[in-house]
């Protein structure tokens, strides 16, 4: 399990500042699933742990569609810059 490969989008001054805006949650978020999965490659069985994974996503997944919707321009450097899918729309 590597540790040091998850994402730091966001640097250290911003981050200090701005822990409630929605592009911290979401990278916040990220970096969280990420450590999950690879957790749940090697504990396959670990049955809580994917249940986290799952209320995580949810979670990330209302916030990019909040922001999606608010404003397009912040979703789509943010995705390309998590290196995430789009969300799909229904």
């Amino acid at each position: 399990m590597v540790k040091n490969s998850f994402i730091s989008v966001i640097s250290q001054e911003e981050k200090a500042e701005n822990k409630g805006s929605v592009e911290f949650q979401i990278a916040s978020f990220t970096n969280k699933i990420r450590k999950l999965t690879s957790h749940l490659e090697l504990h396959r069985k670990d049955y809580s742990s994917q249940r986290g994974l799952r209320k995580i996503l949810g979670k990330r997944q209302r916030l990019l569609s909040y922001l999606a919707k608010k404003n397009r321009v912040r979703y789509k450097e943010l995705i390309s810059q998590l290196d995430i899918r789009e969300s799909k729309t229904r």
